[in-house]
């Protein structure tokens, strides 16, 4: 398959060494900093023959013939590279790697609603892996190995589009969940933009505290390490998300003011351990049981009910009539 990467960070340097250790398709890349292509363009020039891409000058001459463009590119730079596909005539799928959907979904509609040459479809997407470093240096080919990646299937997705990708990101060791926009943005809102946010309030709290800071190890270390982030990101996510965001820290705040009445209780250690019971027990419950693997109908309403459900799917079959699926086993 002819594919181009668009982004050449952590995310999208992973995913272009991990499509092309397999040697089966033809790959070209950009990055809008000349440093970032160079330095690409040596490592492609030091890999293996079956595993090598071709680095290219413009966004234009990257989507020249590909089949796939996968936008790696921040948030902020979405609407430039948009702008660059649709203007060069790209008629293939796009599908994006962005912490927040709906804000990309509405820009792409906006974008493919006034372009000249149709354009198969757009399938958002996002991993659920990353590190605190980034740059094209940081990129692993196995990164996404065992890690979530949603792929939104919402109206009006192909599903025959959707599939390609997903057999795709499979390939690279990710597992699919399919889930629409809204869905995506609600639950990343929880599980990583406020954790990013409140692990910058816990890092800036002891900012002054130079005892605090003396004393700090593990609990400190583990609950500040995403505020190791760049600021840029995080307030690219967070205010690309903003109604989800403020849901789920309304959510968290109602908690945290939960636990400073218990506090007040005549016996607060007791308040406190019953407060914290429900934390403990999710979290000892995760990550859940994969299950056992089953076959499921390659069919877009059965495979967003697996997604609800909390589940994925791991290879899509050569005729794409099925899925393999797993439904995780829940403790209680």
């Amino acid at each position: 398959m002819n594919i181009a990467v668009i982004g050449l960070g952590l995310i999208g340097g992973s995913i272009l060494q991990g499509l092309a250790a397999s040697g089966r398709h033809r790959l070209l890349a950009f990055d809008a900093d000349p440093a970032v292509r160079a330095t690409a363009r040596d490592a492609a020039a030091r890999a293996r023959a079956g595993g090598r891409w071709q680095v290219t000058a413009t966004i234009r001459d990257a989507a020249a013939g590909a089949e796939l463009v996968v936008l790696a590119v921040p948030l902020t730079a979405i609407d430039n590279a948009l702008d660059a596909l649709v203007s060069g005539g790209f008629s293939g799928i796009i599908t994006d790697v962005t912490s927040v959907k709906g804000t990309v979904r509405d820009a792409v509609a906006d974008r493919l609603s006034r372009a000249a040459s149709p354009v198969a479809g757009f399938i958002g997407g996002h991993p659920m892996a990353g590190r605190e470093i980034s740059g094209f240096g940081a990129s692993d080919p196995k990164l996404f190995t065992g890690c979530a990646w949603v792929l939104c299937l919402d109206d009006p997705v192909a599903l025959d589009d959707w599939l390609t990708v997903a057999d795709l990101v499979t390939e690279l060791g990710a597992r699919v969940v399919p889930v629409t926009t809204e869905e995506h943005d609600r639950a990343v809102a929880i599980v990583s933009h406020v954790p990013h946010l409140v692990a910058s309030a816990l890092a800036a709290s002891a900012a002054d505290d130079l005892v605090a800071l003396t004393l700090a190890a593990g609990s400190f270390r583990d609950s500040t390490r995403v505020a190791l982030s760049r600021p840029d990101l995080v307030a690219a996510m967070s205010g690309g998300n903003v109604t989800a965001v403020r849901a789920a820290l309304d959510g968290l705040r109602e908690r945290l003011d939960e636990a400073a009445r218990c506090l007040e209780q005549r016996d607060p250690a007791k308040a406190i351990r019953d407060w914290a019971l429900e934390g403990h027990e999710a979290r000892m419950a995760w990550p859940p049981d994969p299950g056992r693997p089953q076959q499921v109908p390659a069919e877009a309403e059965t495979l967003l009910r697996l997604g609800r459900a909390g589940g994925w799917i791991t290879t899509v079959a050569p005729d794409r009539r099925t899925v393999t699926g797993f439904l995780p086993v829940r403790q209680t």
